[in-house]
């Protein structure tokens, strides 16, 4: 899984070879989910309320990373790792 951050049990990826809209992938014990990058809300999967909001929250804060990581994703580069959530 090509991660790009973890904090608190949550793990962020972003996937290679994936389709629009530009997203993340979160993993959180058993559950999953991915969040829009553009606005910021969880489109698939299904996380516990406070993982969501804790996810938002990271996001906020790098989301031109997250667009950036998208890219490079795109083509088929390294990603670059994303600080977690202090």
């Amino acid at each position: 899984m090509p991660e790009v951050s973890r904090f608190l049990g949550i793990v962020v990826a972003i996937y290679y070879n994936e389709h629009a809209p530009p997203h993340f992938h979160v993993k959180y014990g058993g559950q999953r989910g991915a969040f829009s990058i553009a606005d910021l809300r969880l489109i698939e999967g299904k996380l516990p309320p406070r993982i969501v909001s804790l996810v938002l929250e990271w996001a906020f804060q790098h989301r031109d990373e997250l667009m950036d990581n998208w890219r490079r994703a795109e083509r088929r580069e390294d990603l670059i790792e994303i600080e977690p959530l202090v």
